[in-house]
């Protein structure tokens, strides 16, 4: 068994706010058939030490960036998982990143760093005589592990996974010291980034490996429209940089056994939930497609097209049941339309009971994103037979056979794609798709393409455990 330590700042299903959780909680149990035991490393948050059971400490730290703290060893969810006991940096109520306010905590740098300074030591020192042979960090909360492993003298392999360059983790150079960094690598081919210090860069110039969540989101970083000011430092690193994309949960995601709906194994087996989602959210019968979006509310996310494009669904006499929240802007936005609408609906808010009941019941599902790493939604749409509508983009690319005349007469398309992400080419989209659902006989053969195309995590898994094997034998 390849031994690797998976350092992260949330794991579903214990603490989520987006992919890297769903990423996180999901490749222990997909690498273990791949010969691969995977230990995750986690802040302690209330719910993970919540959850923590058969507990044993394995590393005490008498001032872990401000206090003491321990390394606990237990299990939770089915994850076998070493938790950051340091109540002074994680015992808080809110989000993983933000108080309640909604805004940053004022010491998340030093907050993360100490989750990749407890990474690096336990990649040198091991955690009761396991010793991981590959660390993998997730993002930029982990993005310092290469940075305090050379302060150690070296230690195992390591991997950086990018889940959304958008997010580097910047901060005042002034932080140096307290984020117990050598000031001798303060320059461009460490962490120094346009002025400031970025824990992302950090692990992006000090990995061993990068990967990231699609192989067109990996192509698009080495651009300067989608690399956030860093496409250079990937185009300078290209050589180890590889995309492998994301799967989901098909046990959490499986329409034929899926507690929140009533379960089915074909398209005919939506009607049902179709008719129980229209009672639910208030909308009537209607000719159209009755399109689904289970979203946050973000510029990213391209939710403003659609408001803009709405009429080209309503015209043709569509619907639209929506479940999301985030830009207070957009939510406003989204409620008067469906104040004005009756063929719209909107719920603002988190529900993942609902979030199941919308994907089983809609015929589409709407993913207009701007730009998308990789994206779980289409694919749950996929798995449930929800045709998607998708921006050519990042894992949106990846993951979505275009119903283009080509593909429809090999029979091969699952959904729809459009460029450029604009609103008029969204609109555009959104005819097609109403004209592909008139005729019966395609539409059945695109939900059953839909539901056939393989969203797991095998393929994945098999990638990862080529790299990590790679990396150890390297090392």
């Amino acid at each position: 068994m390849i031994r690797v330590l998976s350092i992260a700042s949330e794991c579903a299903p214990l603490v989520k706010t987006g992919g890297l959780a769903d990423v996180a909680g999901a490749l222990p149990a997909a690498l273990w058939a791949q010969g691969v035991q995977m230990r995750t490393l986690l802040p302690g948050y209330p719910a993970v030490m919540d959850a923590l059971r058969d507990v044993s400490e394995v590393y005490y730290f008498h001032d872990l960036f401000g206090a003491p703290a321990r390394v606990l060893a237990g299990w939770a969810a089915g994850l076998d998982l070493l938790a950051i006991d340091a109540p002074h940096l994680f015992a808080r109520t809110g989000s993983p990143y933000m108080a309640p306010d909604g805004r940053d905590w004022p010491d998340n740098p030093e907050r993360f760093a100490a989750l990749s300074w407890v990474g690096a030591h336990l990649g040198v020192h091991g955690a009761l005589g396991w010793h991981p042979q590959v660390l993998h960090g997730h993002d930029w909360q982990a993005g310092f592990v290469t940075e305090y492993l050379r302060q150690m003298g070296g230690g195992p392999a390591t991997v950086l996974t990018i889940h959304n360059i958008a997010f580097t983790g910047a901060t005042d150079p002034g932080r140096i010291g307290s984020l117990r960094l050598d000031p001798w690598r303060f320059h461009m081919n460490a962490y120094e980034f346009y002025g400031g210090v970025s824990a992302l860069k950090a692990g992006l110039m000090g990995a061993d490996a990068l990967t990231t969540v699609s192989p067109t989101y990996a192509e698009e970083l080495m651009t300067p429209e989608f690399g956030m000011g860093l496409d250079g430092v990937m185009r300078h690193r290209r050589e180890a940089l590889s995309g492998i994309l994301n799967g989901i949960d098909t046990e959490a995601w499986n329409p034929a056994t899926d507690p929140a709906i009533q379960p089915y194994d074909s398209p005919e087996g939506k009607a049902a939930n179709k008719a129980a989602l229209r009672a639910e959210m208030g909308l009537p019968d209607a000719d159209g497609p009755l399109c689904v979006i289970v979203s946050r509310m973000t510029h990213q996310k391209g939710l403003d097209l659609v408001l803009q494009a709405l009429p080209a669904l309503l015209d043709h006499g569509g619907q639209l049941a929506v479940l999301g929240s985030g830009d207070p802007g957009l939510e406003h936005a989204f409620r008067m339309a469906g104040d004005q609408n009756p063929q719209v609906a909107v719920r603002i808010g988190y529900d993942e009971a609902l979030s199941h009941r919308l994907i089983a019941g809609g015929d589409a599902i709407l993913v207009p994103s701007r730009f998308e790493p990789c994206g779980l939604t289409q694919m749950y749409g996929l798995r449930y037979g929800t045709v998607p509508v998708v921006g050519l983009t990042g894992g949106l690319a990846d993951t979505v056979i275009n119903a283009s005349p080509a593909a429809l007469a090999r029979d091969a398309a699952t959904g729809l794609q459009f460029s450029p992400v604009t609103a008029d080419a969204l609109r555009s989209a959104l005819t097609r798709l109403c004209l592909l659902y008139q005729d019966t006989e395609t539409w059945t053969r695109l939900q059953q393409n839909a539901m056939a195309h393989p969203v797991g995590w095998d393929q994945s898994a098999r990638a990862y455990a080529a790299l990590y094997a790679r990396l150890a034998t390297n090392r």
